[in-house]
């Protein structure tokens, strides 16, 4: 028996950055993000002669393959299911490791394709729990559109659930690929660094208004708002990373000169604003009209660079 779904990665416009509980992947703060339909991770379990994990066609022996099956036991115990031999095979349409949030779509897809191949009777609530116990940002992708992750206080009520799956924003997003090499820092490990900066927990406090800032602009379809507030939301971000003790930072000297080149182009009436997750990749928020723009200033700018338009994906789907 074989069963496969996919899920789409998506972008935090509201950071999740923070964890109060590590085992159960319980954040400290509520995020809000925007399903991306360009990302996307296909995942199938089958009935295997021995635990395998395949990662774009390749057979994974190290910290990857442990951390799937770790995860996969963690969901057989919860629902009292033996340890059956399982083979998943993974095909990972996201750049890995590069700022794009790939486990997001990975552990969706591979939360679906576990409940679809143990036929169990989930709803999308309970899916996103499950999701979020391999990577916090999974529990977003299993709904398309704006997806809103509360933080809750415990297992059950820390889940993601759907604020609008089908916008009506005229909303693109253009992933500028500075730099395709793994970040030095995992998320996990920048986020506990993070906590020692003596402006964590001020920006936790402005966690609940800047996410109800955030709802509105998105029903009031509101552009300038919403990306204004995502600005704000990830310089806040990279703020604590820098400040910070020890310090560090996910920038690189392009990731700078990339911030530059977006501040100029408002200047210039072309209205485009900038996140950035953990990796030293720049994320541009625009509307459908300012693509062309963009791409040609950062294509004559950057010789290597990769720009990838997105806008709205849709939710998580079994295939087979």
């Amino acid at each position: 028996m074989k069963k496969t779904a996919r899920a789409h990665t998506n972008i935090a416009l509201i950071k999740y950055w923070g964890k109060k509980n590590a085992e159960l992947r319980l954040p400290l703060m509520s995020s809000l993000s925007m399903t991306l339909d360009a990302f996307y991770s296909e995942t199938s379990l089958e009935t295997g002669q021995q635990n395998e994990f395949y990662l774009n066609n390749q057979k994974q022996s190290d910290q990857s393959a442990q951390r799937v099956f770790q995860y996969l036991h963690k969901l057989q115990d919860s629902f009292g299911l033996p340890y059956d031999a399982l083979k998943v095979s993974s095909i990972n349409h996201v750049p890995t490791a590069a700022g794009l949030a790939s486990s997001s779509s990975a552990f969706a897809a591979l939360a679906a394709s576990f409940c679809a191949y143990y036929d169990l009777d989930v709803d999308r609530k309970m899916l996103s729990r499950l999701a979020r116990i391999g990577s916090g940002s999974a529990s977003r992708s299993i709904y398309g559109g704006f997806a809103i992750w509360q933080k809750g206080h415990d297992d059950k009520s820390s889940y993601a659930y759907p604020l609008d799956e089908k916008p009506a924003m005229d909303l693109h997003l253009l992933a500028v690929e500075l730099d395709q090499k793994p970040k030095k820092l995992s998320s996990t490990k920048g986020m506990q660094a993070a906590q020692n900066s003596p402006f964590f927990q001020p920006w936790l406090a402005r966690n609940d208004a800047e996410l109800n800032d955030m709802i509105a602009a998105i029903k009031n379809n509101d552009f300038t708002k919403l990306g204004s507030l995502a600005e704000l939301n990830a310089n806040e971000m990279h703020a604590i990373n820098l400040t910070a003790q020890p310090e560090f930072t996910y920038f690189e000297p392009n990731t700078i000169k990339a911030i530059k080149l977006v501040e100029e182009l408002r200047q210039q009436g072309i209205e485009c604003y900038y996140t950035i997750d953990a990796g030293p990749n720049v994320k541009i928020l625009t509307p459908l009209k300012n693509i062309k723009e963009i791409k040609k200033l950062f294509l004559s700018e950057f010789s290597n660079v990769k720009i990838i338009n997105a806008s709205f994906g849709p939710g998580v789907s079994i295939l087979d």
